[in-house]
């Protein structure tokens, strides 16, 4: 999967790996701001009971 990324985007090496290093940081910007948030009531561990 990453070598098809890889290969598929614009340009020689000296483009083609900050292409990559910024693919990598908005998949992981829209996990942490989008994707993560949506799921995580729907988590189990939200539901922690503590009693005295």
């Amino acid at each position: 999967m990453y070598s098809w990324i890889y290969r598929h985007l614009p340009g020689p090496a000296r483009v083609r790996i900050p292409l990559a290093v910024l693919l990598v940081l908005l998949a992981v910007t829209f996990l942490l701001l989008v994707v993560f948030p949506a799921v995580e009531p729907h988590l189990p561990a939200t539901r922690v009971t503590v009693s005295d």
